[in-house]
């Protein structure tokens, strides 16, 4: 700490933390859809300040700190304080504990990360990453406003759905993200296309290309995990078999 810290990728995370905490006091005053696009806009800044912490070489223990912390109010808190107000304060008790599953499982997922971000998360996500359940969360919200212009009110699936990816963030299911594209390399000239469909898409409807999008990542890993599971447990009567004849 004597010898400082790196303003630019801090000042990036601060402002990720700073529509967190916006998004939180938007949720206290009703003001739902603003809370969901504060949570897209920190899910900005959170893949920012990364990125421009490995391009000019200032990543530091403080910055990872920080960054895990910022994480916690924009993805864990936020969320939770969002959804709970929207959609599970009519369920009491049940309601909030959900709403505090989010945001424990959310810390824990944190802190999982921190420990294990040189080793098994360097390849793929280890469950499903906070600012991907954010994201879910976030867009549902605005989707759902934009279609019906209204809160669910006592919504059983709006709960469901946050149990879900509580448990999804604490579970050792493999999800992947942007970090495993190496911008670095030469890609094929359809990823460009492709690219270029995707952002059109967006900008066509961002409400109902947004949720789309994060209904799809989630079912992916859904998909992806199931299709893992089943290949681990028919493995070893492949093995079995082979050794009888």
């Amino acid at each position: 700490m004597k010898r400082g810290v790196y303003i630019l990728p801090n000042a990036l995370t601060l402002c990720g933390m700073f529509f967190g905490f916006y998004s939180i006091i938007s949720s206290l005053k009703g003001e739902f859809v603003y809370a969901g696009w504060a949570i897209m806009i920190a899910n900005i800044f959170d893949g920012l300040d990364g990125w421009t912490a490995r391009i000019t070489n200032s990543t530091s223990r403080f910055g990872i700190e920080l960054d895990s912390l910022s994480d916690q109010v924009a993805f864990g808190i936020a969320p939770a304080v969002m959804v709970f107000s929207w959609a599970l304060a009519p369920f009491g008790r049940i309601g909030w504990a959900a709403a505090f599953l989010y945001a424990s499982c959310g810390a824990l997922r944190l802190a999982r990360y921190n420990v294990q971000m040189v080793s098994t998360e360097s390849k793929h996500f280890t469950g499903m990453p906070i600012p991907a359940a954010a994201t879910i969360l976030a867009t549902y919200v605005i989707f759902y406003h934009t279609m019906w212009g209204s809160s669910p009110g006592k919504s059983v699936f709006v709960l469901i759905l946050t149990v879900v990816l509580a448990v999804f963030m604490i579970s050792t299911l493999r999800f992947h993200g942007a970090k495993e594209l190496n911008l670095k390399t030469r890609k094929p000239f359809i990823f460009l296309v492709l690219l270029i469909v995707l952002l059109s898409v967006i900008v066509m409807h961002p409400p109902i290309a947004l949720f789309a999008l994060a209904i799809l990542y989630l079912l992916a890993g859904i998909v992806e995990n199931s299709y893992l599971l089943y290949t681990r447990k028919t493995r070893p009567n492949r093995n079995t078999t082979g050794g009888t004849q």
